[in-house]
Parts: C-alpha cells; structure tokens; sequence
C-alpha cells in the first residue's frame, strides 16, 4: 500500500499539518505524521502538542507517495534545514514521489530547487523564495509532481487537492461534500 508521510517540526501550522492527516485518513490514505525532530512529541506554533507516529529516522519511505510539508513559524524554517528531509525531497521525483507544501513551506521547496518550471503559490511575502516558479496567487496549485498553497484558510482545498491526486475527484468531491467546507 502506497503511504503519504506529513513532516512535522516545532512550530508547525496546526490546522496545515492536521487538516491535511484528518482529510487523506478519511479518505483511506496511509498517512503518517513524521516528527523530524528527534522526539515524538512535537508543539505547534499556537501550543498544540501533538505525537507524532513515527520519528524521521525510523520511518520506512519505500512506499511512499507524497510527502507534505505544513507551514507555519518556526517550523517551516526547521523543515528546511534538516538534512535528511532534504535528501529525501530532492530523491522524490526520481522515485516517483509527489510532494506538497503550504504557506510558507513551499519556500523549502523552492530552496532545492524543486519548483523549477512549476506554478506554486505560498502565504503571502515568500513568492521570492519560491526560486524557478512561476508564482500564481491561485488557493492551490498543482502543476506536474508538486502542490502548494497559500495558508491555513485554503487547507481544506489543499488537503482535497491531494485526495483527487492520490485516490480520485469523485472521492475528494464526496469528502469536500461531507465536511460541508465550501458554504
């Protein structure tokens, strides 16, 4: 079975990382949350401690799908300096591995050179850092193996974004439908 791995650092964007799980778990998506920090217990940027179910150096990415990164402050700053993670996104394409980033996080895309010839957005102030894209102000932007979004308002859309990518559109409408988001 294919698996979706969330990265999680300290001061990560709450509702960016755990809309993302609720929503692909929902939709019967694998998905792991992954603290790259060395401890399973991670906090948010508003306080919200979370476990996380694997740490970065135990799980197991041979089935991975998509990895996905949440944004928020210090945590997007956290991702993008653990080198490990970077290897591992660097490897996606060729491995066949999507990866998706919102707010500020698709900076750490954008930082490795992964957003080279794609449209992407961010959280408004990063558009600099997303080096090679070309930068749209759409809520989310798939374009080929990458997709990002703006920020906590357009989590939802992004979560379904990726449920159409991963399983179908019929089932990220029908969820879409269920959570009575688009009012």
């Amino acid at each position: 079975m294919s698996k979706a791995f969330v990265f999680l650092a300290d001061g990560f964007e709450e509702i960016e990382g755990l809309t993302v799980v609720d929503i692909l778990r929902r939709a019967g998506i694998e998905t792991e949350m992954v603290s790259i920090t060395g401890n399973k217990k991670i906090t948010g940027s508003h306080g919200i401690e979370i476990g996380a179910d694997v740490l970065f150096e135990d799980a197991d990415y041979s089935q991975a799908v998509i990895y996905v990164l949440p944004g928020g402050m210090p945590g997007t700053k956290h991702l993008a300096a653990h080198e490990g993670l970077a290897k591992l996104l660097l490897e996606a394409e060729k491995n066949g591995v999507k990866v998706a980033a919102i707010c500020a996080a698709p900076s750490v895309l954008g930082g490795l050179g992964l957003l080279k010839g794609h449209r992407a957005v961010c959280f408004p102030g990063f558009e600099e850092k997303l080096t090679g894209a070309e930068v749209t102000k759409e809520p989310v932007a798939v374009s080929g193996n990458v997709t990002t979004s703006r920020g906590m308002g357009t989590a939802i859309p992004f979560a379904l974004a990726l449920v159409a990518q991963l399983k179908d559109q019929k089932t990220a409408d029908e969820l879409g439908a269920g959570i009575i988001w688009n009012i």
